[in-house]
């Protein structure tokens, strides 16, 4: 295993990254799992945490296999894995039916995980995206694009682990990335962690209000 845990691998990660402390820097989280690895790098940057949702569109007979992904940009932003839409010989109808099941996935998400939460600012700033791991790179797409459309003024991705091959394609969509470990056989993200546990909404929320911005005081109703 080459990670013990994503707290691990999230300290690790800061480490490559402390050039941006003192920055305007934003960290966004693919949550669940991206959560904990990203709260490790808003703690040592000083920097505010945020959420990208984005949702993985499976393949109706084989979940997790990802046909694309869809992630939440104003208007929503999809990404299609054409290779995987033909092999797999899903039709559009098909794919939007799963599309729009992730979408409303994603509005309970937000709605769970922000309430009257203020979202700190992306635009101008350093946007560093934090997932525990790519496989094939279409929720990671997604996400990227989607905090592209903030317009920060720099877009890093940082992941622990990732298949040498996705993070090549991955080159036009972020300014820089950081990735601990490329392995030749990958299998899974999983594979890497020897604590891969599934993140509970209840651990994201309580990562938030650690490193979240704060609610300001008049947003606050007394009964």
């Amino acid at each position: 295993m080459s990670f013990r845990n994503r707290d691990e691998a999230g300290k690790r990660l800061a480490a490559r990254l402390l050039k941006y402390k003192g920055e305007e820097t934003v960290v966004f989280a693919l949550p669940r799992g991206g959560a904990p690895v990203a709260a490790p790098i808003a703690a040592a940057l000083d920097a505010p945490l945020d959420l990208v949702l984005v949702r993985k569109i499976g393949v109706p007979f084989q979940p997790e296999l990802a046909m694309g992904a869809v992630a939440d940009g104003g208007a929503p932003i999809t990404v299609r894995n054409d290779d995987v839409i033909a092999m797999a010989r899903v039709s559009a109808e098909d794919f939007e039916a799963v599309r729009q099941r992730e979408l409303e996935e994603i509005e309970r998400r937000r709605r769970l995980y922000f309430g009257l939460r203020p979202r700190p600012e992306a635009q101008g700033r350093v946007a560093i995206v934090v997932d525990d791991g790519v496989a094939t790179g279409a929720t990671t797409r997604a996400a990227l694009r989607a905090v592209r459309a903030r317009r920060p003024k720099k877009l890093v991705l940082a992941t622990p682990v990732a298949p040498a091959d996705t993070l090549a394609s991955l080159e036009a969509e972020a300014d820089e990335t950081i990735c601990l470990e490329t392995p030749e056989d990958f299998g899974a993200i999983g594979y890497f962690y020897a604590d891969f546990r599934q993140i509970s909404d209840a651990e994201v929320i309580s990562i938030l209000d650690r490193l979240g911005p704060k609610e300001p005081p008049q947003s606050k109703r007394s009964e």
